[in-house]
């Protein structure tokens, strides 16, 4: 979750021309051929709001973040910049990674921003009545920012059967030589409050996750609370994703032995970034950003496009597959 990056032109097009083949209204597709995405739009997170789903980037273009919508996961319309102005105490050209939660009477928005003051990267939250916003943060400070841990990333929320809702992140230590970890703590009903003590989950330390892991998604199956999760450089084909497991959203969580679980593969290089979200049908699709084999990293021209791949439990074990071959659509919404 580094750094500004260059937006796609054909993306930056669709703002320049209006209506344009990729803003008309999406055919009922039968079958996709991943990316659906392939322009850079790295860092997505997917909300699924009544009739459409409305698709979150990290910054690009002037826009601190690019927001589209489709109603069937595989062909999307751009919608325009979801984030008003940043507040007094965020700085522009770094607003990474947003994840945007359903609250009574509209919707939150967590994304993290440069602490102006500090220098680190921090957690703000801002509120919309639409999901498409404008969302806009009137605080005097962050909402999380560890700033003797290296400031803090990735905010991911979780609203439980029960209707606890809980935020996840970063701590962002990799950016000055400390240990990374995983983070928990529960949320206020408005979604704009944090409540009791932030709990540190899981740490990098295994071989394949580099110095860091980040990008944390809560999902419950069953009994079940799956905490994934990103690991390695953004920028290489080592970029992967895997997961923990525990039996409540406070843990404690074990890693998986068969960690990664979703990695480089064939076209598909340096996956990360991921999220999970339910098709007309219920069933659930996973989705993240990766580059082109042979074109990975911005130095090299490449961009990290978004693409989505079934999710599945075999045994408790989650299982997904990357591809670039024509597959079976996700049903789409209000089918």
């Amino acid at each position: 979750m580094l750094t500004a990056y260059r937006f796609c032109s054909a993306l930056v097009a669709l703002v320049a021309l209006g209506a344009s083949e990729a803003q008309r209204a999406p055919s009922q597709n039968t079958t996709y051929t991943n990316p659906v995405v392939p322009d850079d739009f790295p860092d997505p997170f997917i909300l699924r709001a009544g009739k459409a789903y409305y698709a979150y980037a990290t910054n690009s273009a002037g826009m601190d973040v690019p927001t589209m919508r489709s109603t069937d996961l595989v062909s999307w319309e751009f919608v325009g910049n979801a984030l008003g102005p940043l507040p007094s105490w965020a700085s522009g050209g770094f607003t990474w990674a947003p994840e945007v939660m359903a609250v009574k009477n509209g919707y939150v928005l967590y994304y993290t921003a440069r602490h102006t003051e500090s220098g680190r990267q921090c957690i703000g939250a801002a509120r919309a009545s639409r999901p498409e916003g404008p969302f806009v943060d009137r605080s005097g400070k962050p909402l999380v920012c560890q700033l003797k841990l290296g400031g803090s990333i990735d905010a991911s929320p979780f609203v439980d059967k029960d209707g606890t809702r809980y935020l996840y992140w970063k701590n962002d230590g990799n950016c000055c030589g400390q240990r990374t970890g995983l983070w928990v703590q529960k949320l206020s009903a408005d979604g704009m409050k944090l409540l009791g003590k932030p709990k540190d989950l899981i740490y990098n330390g295994a071989l394949w996750e580099g110095n860091l892991i980040e990008a944390p998604t809560l999902w419950r199956q069953g009994s079940k609370y799956y905490l994934f999760f990103s690991a390695s450089a953004f920028d290489s084909d080592t970029y992967a994703v895997g997961y923990a497991v525990g039996n409540s959203p406070l843990g404690p969580f074990k890693k998986a032995a068969q960690n990664p679980i979703l990695a480089s593969r064939g076209k598909v290089a340096g996956p990360g970034g991921q999220g999970i979200v339910l098709d007309g049908a219920g069933k659930p699709w996973f989705y993240y950003h990766a580059w082109e084999a042979g074109n990975v990293g911005y130095n090299a021209g490449g961009r990290r496009s978004m693409y989505i791949d079934r999710l599945e439990f075999k045994g408790g074990v989650p299982r997904v597959r990357s591809t670039t071959s024509a597959q079976p659509a996700p049903v789409p919404l209000g089918k």
